[in-house]
């Protein structure tokens, strides 16, 4: 058998039902899926045997352990050559299996990973996540981008490795955030090759509104600290740019607040009035400049203006999220010495 597709879901028997019908519309045929049930109170093994008969499914219940330990628990009943990790959050296009075999038989790495783009079903809110996720003027193309300021590292949602190097590493630590950087980290340090597929993408729905986006990349920032602290050289220039661009928007924030100030304080003295001006364009230009720039270039792959606006404020959230978690973290645990912690754990699915 060549792939053994590892999903676990927690509460998500609707997303489960959408993965597996994309799995039954693969023109390649020789994988099993595996899919790890972590706890759900509301299970998708209903959903799971309507599709018995269509593919070879195998559907475990466990007790809650995180997404990284119930891969690990899906990975030891496997038996493919490769293991196919997902997100239960994915659609698959029908070529997916297909592209990676033929890839995998001319070039037969250790570890691959793919990109993901947005369906056309997907709500303009998701679209506008999504493109905060994937942009070049957001996250600098790490996450599979064309053009990108770091090398490809594989993550959760779209995830391929040999089984054997995955049962020798390890598989995924108890990491509860960053767990698949992490993995993704100790592949490369243990010499492993591992590659980019950019045609080896995948239809990733990401978070259905702003404040559940807002939980995910805060904690993406802590986890960042927490991944330094464990692999110092893993963290580079690309990953402080959030931070720097939390600092960067809060000071020009202010620039234009005092700028105002001067302006209504001091209405008759012109050299104050014009130093108030002068602080406020100062600070509102390059804001300006930065935000055109995100609703034109969204507006443009989405050919939608209406997803232009909203990925400015996914684009915000995105950045600044990660940023103050990224502070946070690195306050409480390179200045206060403190452990491993997480601001949103226990309700970050709700």
């Amino acid at each position: 058998m060549k792939f053994s597709i590892i999903v676990p879901v927690f509460n998500r028997p609707d997303e489960i039902d959408e993965l597996l019908n994309s799995l039954t519309r693969q023109t390649y045929s020789d994988f099993e899926v595996v899919i790890v049930e972590d706890g759900s109170t509301h299970p998708s093994e209903l959903v799971c045997k309507k599709y018995k008969d269509q593919l070879d499914l195998k559907y475990f219940l466990k007790e809650n352990s995180g997404p990284g330990l119930s891969r690990n628990y899906g990975v030891e009943r496997a038996s493919g050559e490769y293991v196919i990790i997902l997100d239960s959050d994915v659609v698959l296009p029908h070529g997916y299996l297909c592209y990676l075999a033929d890839e995998l038989e001319v070039n037969p790495i250790d570890a691959f990973g793919g990109p993901d783009r947005a369906h056309p079903s997907f709500s303009d809110k998701q679209k506008a996540i999504s493109y905060s996720m994937t942009a070049f003027f957001t996250t600098g193309g790490i996450r599979g981008g064309k053009k990108k300021l770091d090398k490809f590292y594989p993550r959760s949602y779209n995830m391929g490795i040999r089984r054997e190097v995955y049962l020798k590493l390890g598989g995924f630590s108890k990491m509860r955030f960053g767990e698949d950087i992490d993995f993704s980290i100790r592949i490369y340090e243990a010499g492993y090759t591992c590659k980019l597929f950019t045609k080896a993408w995948v239809w990733h729905k990401r978070r259905t509104d702003f404040r559940k986006f807002f939980r995910q990349v805060f904690n993406s920032g802590i986890a960042r600290i927490n991944l330094y602290k464990k692999y110092p050289k893993s963290l580079k220039l690309v990953h402080l740019l959030p931070a720097v661009f939390t600092i960067g928007v809060g000071l020009l924030s202010l620039m234009m607040v005092i700028g105002l100030v001067f302006c209504f304080v001091f209405p008759n003295s012109t050299g104050l009035n014009d130093l108030g001006k002068w602080l406020f364009w100062l600070g509102l230009a390059p804001l300006f400049i930065y935000t055109t720039a995100i609703f034109m270039d969204a507006s443009n792959q989405y050919n939608s203006f209406k997803i232009g606006r909203l990925s400015i404020r996914a684009a915000y959230i995105q950045l600044i999220g990660y940023g103050l978690g990224f502070l946070l973290a690195w306050y409480k645990r390179c200045l206060l010495g403190n452990d491993e912690f997480f601001a949103f754990k226990k309700n970050f699915y709700r």
